[in-house]
């Protein structure tokens, strides 16, 4: 039995109970979203999550931090290290994109460990072995693919994305737009190259039948990939981009039908003019599926901050109405992250989420901010790090200012406005 199925007989799982924790809506309000198809809350049901999250409409926005092997950096025990960097700086969710070395132990340890949702996208290590086996990725069979899928669905995996919507149509409209960068999914790449060589449909488009019931067996959250995504701001929003959402729309449907808990991937590189419409062609095309945004990247520019790049698209896909971020590191388009990249990227983007929220649901999330304001107003230091969304960097840097008690000001001295006005206006012990 599915959650949805669970949820519609009446009963109501602990997962459900455990990812409405800390959330503005209600445990009821957000089982019935489930149902609607409008939030997922990714569990596989051959585990128990600790750190359970619902995705969707009205929740706060999560964050998902992706960590995995190469063929030149394949240490399990790194990955473990970058899992936990991830899960310590508040990421909500975790993907392993490994392809190299182990693959499959790497998988099966991460699962072991982590306490939050983990993801995979199967068609890396399908696309893996075909190279070994056939010499060609081009080569990997519809049923390779398929198994693969399950492959990690039996392994506990709790999402997958699946590249459902690289299509022969959405392939000629790509030919056709003359794309700066072409495509930069490596999973929509190892697809529309199976098609171009093979001269048939996708299979996980052509049976998506056969995706749904494994997605049933297992309870497996489909991600909707975005093969087509944009991976340069001149090629945002083009037919091939929208061509693959509108399929992608069609499919949403299809796993609501089938009780199947889905959401949808998006851009990619995006400019700041069109962020807020790419959000809402896509919620308005997958009729309010929960949308996972990479970024995106506002400017293609700034290799080494691009962290900070997808920041600024984050929390602007985020205030339009995204519901979960897909980090970038400072590593993105130079090298593979390590674990203080992972904390880095987790953090920028749990900003930019946090930022969102304060737009969406100022009632609710402003309560931290003022808290915190409160207490600077105060300079009561111990209780700001303790608020911080990074509590070590901001011990660090307080105590290279020299403060040592709340009589001190970090960045004024004896001329800090704060201290000035209390004078005057009585209110220096006003905050406890």
């Amino acid at each position: 039995m599915t959650l949805i199925e669970a949820l519609k007989k009446g009963d109501m799982p602990e997962t459900v109970v455990l990812a409405s924790e800390g959330e503005p809506l209600t445990l009821e309000q957000i089982a019935e979203d489930i149902i609607a198809g409008v939030t997922v809350v990714p569990c596989n049901n051959k585990r128990t999550l600790e750190r359970p999250s619902g995705i969707g409409r009205g929740l706060r926005v999560k964050v998902n931090a992706n960590i995995g092997t190469s063929a030149d950096c394949a240490s399990i025990d790194y990955e473990i290290e970058k899992l936990k960097s991830a899960v310590d700086a508040g990421a909500d969710a975790v993907m392993d994109l490994s392809t190299g070395g182990d693959i499959d132990g790497v998988r099966k340890e991460v699962v072991k460990r982590s306490p939050v949702p983990v993801g995979t996208v199967p068609i890396y290590q399908a696309a893996i072995l075909a190279q070994e086996k056939h010499g060609s990725i081009v080569k990997m069979t519809p049923d390779e693919m398929f198994d693969s899928i399950e492959r990690h669905a039996a392994d506990g995996v709790d999402f997958v994305t699946v590249h459902c919507g690289v299509t022969t149509e959405a392939l000629r409209c790509l030919e056709e737009t003359g794309r700066v960068a072409d495509i930069v999914s490596r999973g929509g790449a190892f697809l529309a190259g199976w098609i171009i060589y093979n001269e048939r449909e996708n299979p996980l488009y052509e049976d998506f039948d056969r995706l749904l019931e494994i997605a049933r067996k297992y309870d497996l959250t489909l991600s909707l990939g975005d093969g087509f995504r944009p991976g340069a701001v001149a090629d945002a929003t083009d037919s091939a981009q929208i061509q693959e959402l509108v399929t992608l729309g069609r499919l949403v449907k299809r796993c609501r039908e089938a009780n199947v808990q889905v959401m949808v991937e998006g851009p990619g590189h995006v400019p700041v003019n069109q962020v807020a419409e790419n959000v809402r062609l896509a919620k308005e095309i997958t009729d309010g599926a929960p949308f996972y945004v990479l970024g995106p990247l506002v400017t293609d520019v700034a290799p080494g901050y691009d962290h900070i790049v997808a920041g600024m698209g984050g929390l602007l896909a985020a205030y339009a109405g995204a519901d979960f971020l897909c980090y970038v590191t400072p590593r993105e388009h130079l090298g593979l992250p390590g674990p203080e990249d992972v904390k880095e990227g987790v953090i920028v983007t749990r900003i930019a989420a946090h930022a969102a929220d304060l737009g969406r649901n100022p009632s609710f999330f402003m309560k931290w901010d003022n808290e915190m304001s409160r207490q600077r107003k105060a300079l009561h230091w111990e209780a700001q790090m303790r608020l911080s969304i990074d509590p070590k960097r901001a011990r660090e840097i307080l105590s290279s200012s020299g403060v040592e008690d709340e009589k001190g000001c970090s960045m004024c001295g004896e001329f800090c406005a704060m201290k000035f006005i209390a004078e005057f206006l009585g209110t220096e012990k006003s905050v406890c």
